[in-house]
């Protein structure tokens, strides 16, 4: 069994404090206005919770499948941490939807995509096939274009994000180190 000085269970118990308040940021937000900057930076902390979250889980899971092979642990001890890894990945693979649906759904009213889609389907139906398939071409081009960009832009967050989770252990180590020395 681990000791709670176990770098590893004590990561995995942080992941599960993060996880439960996700869940209770977005269980409050139905005490919230259906839109506002209030429910806005709500959810937005929400999300970012969860992004950490997910970082965290990767860490957790990229240091259980690299231990080595004469690991202080037993096969029973690493299945067991696998199997608690798994379940808070589940728990939070439930919680994401939830915040995706409530980003894509203010961001199709703000802007405007209902009625930019029945402007599309008009203007495809005064089109031939020929222009069809010119204009869907481009449109190829542009979500392969969209697509590398927020490939791109998703992993400098994740490296942001770690890069954020190093300072605040740094900084709270440096402030323990200040404390116990005044």
């Amino acid at each position: 069994m681990a000791s709670s000085s176990d770098p590893w269970m004590r990561e995995l118990s942080d992941a599960s404090k993060l996880a439960d308040e996700v869940r209770d940021m977005i269980s409050q937000r139905s005490s919230l206005l259906p839109s506002g900057p209030q429910t806005q930076r709500h959810m937005s902390t929400a999300r970012r919770k969860m992004t950490i979250l997910r970082t965290k889980l990767e860490t957790l899971q990229s240091l259980l499948s690299k231990l080595p092979s004469k690991q202080i642990l037993s096969a029973k001890e690493t299945n067991r941490r696998r199997d608690m890894l798994d379940k808070l990945s589940v728990q939070a693979g439930e919680m994401a939807p939830t915040l995706n649906m409530s980003m894509s759904a203010d961001r199709d009213n703000l802007f405007g995509l209902n009625r930019k889609q029945d402007d599309m389907m008009k203007k495809a139906n005064d089109l031939d096939n020929h222009e069809q398939d010119e204009d869907f071409a481009q449109l190829e081009e542009t979500v392969v274009s969209t697509k590398h960009i927020a490939l791109a832009v998703n992993e400098e967050l994740d490296l942001q994000t770690r890069l954020l989770d190093n300072l605040d252990e740094h900084v709270d180590s440096t402030n323990s180190r200040l404390q116990v020395r005044l």
